[in-house]
């Protein structure tokens, strides 16, 4: 009896948590990430990264990469196993405003902007940064009537989807554009615009489906942080149809950064016009019911960074702590289930 009794929990505990798997977050139950908690990271050796915003923090294998952002700097490197940072090798050119993407365990900028506010200037190329050889080449052209910056991207098995974004810097020309480049045949294709424009913002895919998430439309002569836009585009890759989810994002945002896990999308961070400190929400919808709740917010507010899952927990390093340009952070935050 005891023996069966035991049975069934054991069954309806893995039940559960296949359940969880399969509607929200995977390996880490929701009802775990709800009660987890930020810790900051600190280095062994005291180093830290070389701090910026409207960069991008991503992963391959054991390291972390904080990559580009306002001015030419050098890669900033952590090393997960030995717990400290280190530079690598410098890009050729200033990029920032972009949303970074890995494919075949090299990272890829497109979509990025150069130059100075408020005339910053879409990147005619991808960039590709090799962790291996510490090593930048240029990569394919982006077609020269498509180029944009603050453009959301993202990956799907070898091909790249190029979203929205803006032209003219931060002053305008705002883009509903939707582009498909793949890898395998080396072509550029234009897909069905968007409901509506967008820049800094991000996307995610889930499920065959592109999310467009946060964002805003810039107009520096109105004040750069207005229009910010709560709707949820959704582009479905198979059917080449565009829908919006009736449940917007529920705190308004441009700047956030956000990763999938599972079926579910983080919304991290962000700036915003109704406040000077950098949003530190992080908010998750989950894409089966549409529905939004929250998580532990981070204690640092940043806007203009990344954020990454590594060994059952999320990492977010750098950013801007203000909306704008600064201050500029230097540290590095790991949540840790509950």
């Amino acid at each position: 009896m005891e023996y069966r009794k035991w049975s069934l929990l054991t069954c309806f505990v893995v039940f559960t948590t296949l359940l969880l798997y399969q509607c929200g977050l995977p390996k880490a139950p929701l009802i775990a990430l709800q009660k987890g908690q930020w810790v900051e990271m600190k280095a062994k050796d005291g180093s830290l990264p070389k701090a910026r915003h409207e960069a991008a923090f991503i992963n391959v294998g054991d390291q972390f990469f904080l990559l580009g952002g306002r001015r030419i700097q050098p890669v900033s490197i952590y090393d997960v196993k030995k717990q400290k940072w280190s530079d690598g090798m410098a890009p050729p050119i200033e990029l920032h405003h972009f949303q970074a993407v890995v494919y075949q365990d090299e990272i890829y900028i497109v979509g990025a902007m150069t130059g100075r506010y408020p005339a910053e200037t879409p990147v005619a190329n991808m960039y590709i940064y090799n962790p291996k050889k510490d090593e930048w080449r240029l990569g394919p052209a982006i077609p020269e009537d498509r180029r944009r910056g603050g453009a959301g991207v993202a990956m799907l098995d070898d091909v790249l989807y190029l979203v929205c974004g803006i032209k003219d810097g931060h002053r305008g020309d705002h883009k509903t554009w939707l582009d498909r480049y793949d890898f395998k045949t080396s072509t550029w294709q234009k897909l069905p615009d968007a409901p509506r424009a967008r820049d800094h913002f991000q996307v995610q895919i889930v499920d065959g489906k592109i999310y467009n998430l946060g964002g805003r439309t810039t107009k520096s002569e109105e004040g750069p942080f207005k229009n910010t836009i709560t709707e949820v585009d959704v582009y479905d890759i198979e059917k080449q149809t565009w829908s919006t989810l009736s449940n917007d994002l529920p705190t308004p945002r441009a700047g956030n950064f956000s990763i999938a896990l599972g079926t579910s999308i983080l919304v991290v961070g962000g700036e915003s016009d109704y406040q000077n400190p950098a949003h530190n929400e992080v908010e998750v919808l989950n894409t089966k019911t549409g529905e939004w709740h929250n998580l532990p917010a981070l204690p640092q507010g940043r806007h203009g960074t990344g954020v990454v899952w590594y060994n059952q927990q999320l990492f977010t390093a750098s950013g801007s702590g203000n909306r704008g340009g600064g201050p500029e952070l230097t540290d590095l935050w790991s949540f840790i289930p509950g």
